[in-house]
């Protein structure tokens, strides 16, 4: 049987989602826990790897496993024992050819930040800007250069692990929208390279603030090389919204 699976996670106290030595990830808590369910090694497939610090709100994971009881007791006995960070929100048998990541149409990502300093309650999921001011007109503007099918080589970061990903994405939407103090990047794609959504926030950052212009954007999209001009914005911020099928 295979079972497609939903999980919410805040990453702050992870190292990512995928396996690694130490076990501090969302996929080892997670396997660990199919393990005593199941009584024997389960391996999970997720739909991406989120960065450590990076949260969501749905990421998307599937395994294969015999179970002869109703699905409700299997989402109640995956939930247990697992740390209060990271919780199952769904789960249901689905074909074998469905694949998690493979069968994914596209993915949608958002970024928070706050022109200020985020109180306790929303700190852990948002980039507080301090003393800093956005123009999100010139944001927008920014924007607008990235949507579509572009190669986003200039945008990615390398894994350090000689892994190749084609770098042509379609990013269908890309919108700035502020809510007082509060800004939200919303993006969605067909997918996304490492770093890639961190490395557009950070850019459209330093459009917001006058480090870079609109025009910028433009120029280190069409150059395909990553440089200094592109930076990182904080893990934190970003959260893994949706997944599309």
């Amino acid at each position: 049987m295979r079972w497609k699976c939903m999980v919410a996670f805040d990453g702050t106290d992870f190292f990512g989602w995928q396996s690694q030595v130490g076990g501090n990830t969302v996929q080892d808590y997670i396997e660990r826990r199919l393990e005593v369910v199941f009584k024997q090694p389960v391996r999970i497939h997720g739909c991406s790897r989120t960065d450590s610090g990076v949260h969501a709100t749905e990421l998307v994971f599937h395994f294969d496993s015999d179970w002869t009881h109703p699905v409700k007791h299997l989402l109640r006995a995956m939930r247990v024992g697992l740390p209060k960070g990271i919780l199952i929100t769904g789960v249901r048998r689905v074909p074998d050819s469905f694949h998690a990541r493979y069968s994914s149409e596209g993915k949608r990502y958002v970024y928070r930040l706050y022109e200020g300093w985020a109180t306790p309650f929303e700190s852990r999921y948002t980039y507080s800007l301090e003393n800093r001011k956005l123009d999100v007109e010139k944001m927008r503007a920014a924007a607008a250069y990235l949507v579509g099918r572009h190669d986003f080589s200039a945008f990615a970061a390398d894994r350090g692990d000689d892994s190749r990903e084609d770098p042509v994405k379609d990013l269908r939407k890309l919108d700035v929208i502020r809510r007082g103090k509060s800004v939200r990047i919303v993006f969605e794609g067909s997918g996304f390279l490492y770093k890639m959504a961190r490395s557009i926030a950070g850019s459209l950052i330093d459009v917001g603030t006058g480090k870079l212009a609109p025009d910028n954007i433009k120029t280190i999209l069409e150059s395909r090389v990553r440089t200094s001009l592109v930076v990182t914005a904080p893990a934190h911020g970003l959260t893994l919204e949706k997944v599309f099928y």
